[in-house]
């Protein structure tokens, strides 16, 4: 059962509710992490309430769904931007965003390990940002979500003992998620300025991203690890400005 269930954090909305529903369809159950729950109501999805920021919480969290839910597929998907100019950046911003996106990382794996070592193989997805390349009001965003590639390269080599791959994905720019529509308004001039900028044409979607993720957390995908997946329409070859 084990290797057809999968921890996901940051399910109740965007990219991690419509990973839920693929994920549900596939025949997996889904354990999900987050401050709200994950918005379906389907029996093989369940929600277990954690502040991601808050690491004790968080590690109590994983640990407890280690005992009863355990999982040798993994994807941290929980993320958020705090946009801010430079002069205006706090450490508490740093820190905040540091705990979120790669603390919890940590700690989701580290719970994981046993029930990893157990199947004899494992999958871990990181959902890092297209923003690593450089965006303007992103400090802390950018910085903390490159840190991810860092744990996902690492994690492909030290865990490749275990057959665990470890990749990130890096999305942006992609709609109808909460993330993108507080900084660019759905139907505004600006998202159809930002549209018509993207080499394929359009913004993307929640389920582009998704697919992403199925292709990693496949038991049969065990040779591609280390990787970092750019799911941004092209933006990443050229140029485009948020």
């Amino acid at each position: 059962m084990s290797g057809e269930r999968v921890w996901l954090t940051g399910a109740s909305s965007g990219i991690g509710a419509c990973l839920v529903e693929m994920l549900v369809e596939q025949g997996s159950e889904v354990i999900c992490f987050s401050r709200r729950p994950a918005a379906t109501d389907s029996a093989a999805v369940k929600s277990i309430a954690v502040d991601l920021t808050d690491p004790e919480a968080t590690r109590q969290a994983f640990d407890e769904a280690a005992a009863s839910v355990p999982a040798n597929r993994l994807v941290h998907n929980a993320g958020v931007i705090r946009e801010r100019p430079l002069p205006e950046v706090t450490q508490e911003d740093m820190d905040a965003l540091a705990r979120l996106h790669m603390g919890a990382a940590v700690a989701m794996v580290q719970a994981s390990l046993d029930c990893i070592r157990e199947a004899g193989w494992g999958r871990i997805v990181l959902m890092s940002s297209r923003a690593v390349v450089g965006l303007a009001k992103r400090t802390a965003y950018a910085s903390t979500k490159a840190g991810m590639l860092g744990l996902a390269r690492t994690w492909a080599l030290e865990l490749a003992p275990l057959k665990v791959t470890a990749n990130a994905i890096l999305p942006g720019p992609i709609a109808e998620t909460e993330m993108f529509d507080d900084v660019v308004p759905p139907g505004s001039e600006r998202a159809g300025k930002l549209a018509s900028s993207i080499p394929i044409g359009r913004l993307g979607r929640p389920d582009d991203v998704a697919r992403a993720a199925l292709f990693f957390l496949d038991r049969d995908n065990g040779f591609v690890t280390g990787q970092a997946l750019y799911v941004c329409g092209g933006t990443s070859v050229g140029s485009l400005t948020l």
